[in-house]
């Protein structure tokens, strides 16, 4: 010790008295793996956005067809094609339920006849907005916009299609709002398919082990082999395109990944020590499953269970744009973004509202499955 070094006195320190009750007391709060999982959820921010997005689709899929008076399959071939007008927000081209169309002819004055005689169009509901006058020495056409008020020409200046028309005049705000409930309907289907036959499939396989596991696992490399396309075009053969077709086919070979996942996870946990506790105190097989191996795999089940939704909603949508699937007047996303495939240059609308929330939809699955992986993963806990 160095020569100018203070020693401190004893009365500086004073000994804390510890009573034995307060030996085992916690300092901080006790959590839940649930609730610590939440926690760490909950600073995810995109994660958040992409379940508040799930959420207000789902609350739109459900409050969406009542919030106007027109029924799925009511058509008004009058009113075909019509443009998407919302009320209050005709300031906004894409709501204004105007069309517009470019035409050219020798003069301004004969384009104009020309496109109001091929458009049937009342010349009071038009708007000429003159984009080039041109030159007929020069073999240069004039060439216009027309903007035609397609509503007030059609007589129906106070009705409102708030996504506009199909080829049948049918709503397609009620449509598009029915077409997602049944893709929500697939992919929540899908999700309970995994959870019941998966789950307890790929336990039982596990947990028994031996010629049981073998036997099980055989059947399932059965399954795999066999393509989802082709399971629904001999379910379509033997009943009809529809929906009960694209339920029966999720049936057969929808579980088969959730399975093996549980099957892997409960072959690490069978032979642990907890579950040799258990057996010792007589607990049957099936109490062992449903009380210990199980619930240590839920993490592993949400997981996967969340990017099976996705995955069998674009399943569905991708049979019906090509023709395997649900079938018109059915409305389904899938149905709805093939029916507007033929005519999406002329009326994009028919198609971007479909695609936008099945984008969504996709989208937002993937990220708040993301979110609830790295949630349960005690390794990302920081």
């Amino acid at each position: 010790m160095a020569k100018d070094d203070k020693k401190l006195s004893k009365d500086l320190f004073e000994p804390i008295e510890l009573s034995a009750d307060k030996g085992e007391e916690l300092t901080r709060p006790e959590i839940s793996f649930w609730k610590d999982a939440w926690l760490r959820l909950r600073k995810n921010k995109a994660a958040i956005v992409g379940l508040f997005l799930l959420i207000f689709i789902v609350f739109m899929s459900l409050i969406g067809p009542m919030m106007n008076d027109y029924d799925i399959d009511q058509a008004d071939y009058d009113a075909k094609n019509l443009t998407p007008k919302v009320k209050g927000l005709e300031w906004m081209s894409m709501f204004d339920g105007k069309k517009t169309w470019e035409i050219e002819g020798v003069t301004v004055e004969s384009a104009t006849e020309a496109g109001l005689r091929a458009y049937e169009v009342d010349e009071q509901f038009v708007e000429i907005e003159v984009i080039s006058q041109g030159n007929p020495d020069n073999n240069e056409y004039a060439k216009i916009e027309m903007h035609v008020d397609d509503y007030a020409n059609r007589g129906y200046d106070e009705t409102y299609f708030w996504f506009g028309t199909d080829q049948l005049g049918r709503d397609l705000w009620t449509r598009t709002w029915k077409g997602t409930q049944i893709s929500l309907y697939i992919g929540l289907l899908a999700a309970i398919i995994d959870m019941i036959v998966g789950v307890i499939y790929g336990g039982v396989s596990a947990y028994y082990g031996g010629r049981v596991d073998n036997y099980m696992q055989r059947f399932i490399e059965i399954l795999v082999g066999i393509p989802n396309l082709v399971v629904v075009i001999l379910m379509i053969i033997l009943l009809k395109p529809g929906l009960l077709a694209i339920t029966i086919a999720l049936t057969i070979t929808g579980w088969t990944g959730m399975a093996r996942i549980v099957r892997g996870q409960v072959l690490k946990l069978k032979n642990q020590e907890f579950v040799l506790a258990s057996r010792t105190l007589g607990a049957t097989d099936r109490r062992i499953l449903s009380k210990h191996l199980i619930p240590n795999v839920t993490a592993m089940i949400v997981i996967n269970t969340m990017f099976t939704i996705p995955s069998a909603i674009f399943f569905e949508s991708f049979l019906s744009f090509i023709g395997l699937g649900l079938q018109p007047p059915i409305a389904s996303l899938g149905t709805l973004i093939d029916a507007a495939f033929d005519s999406y240059r002329t009326y994009p609308y028919m198609l971007v509202f479909p695609a936008i929330i099945i984008s969504v939809l996709m989208i937002g699955f993937n990220i708040v499955a993301d979110g609830i992986r790295d949630a349960l993963d005690p390794k990302m806990r920081k």
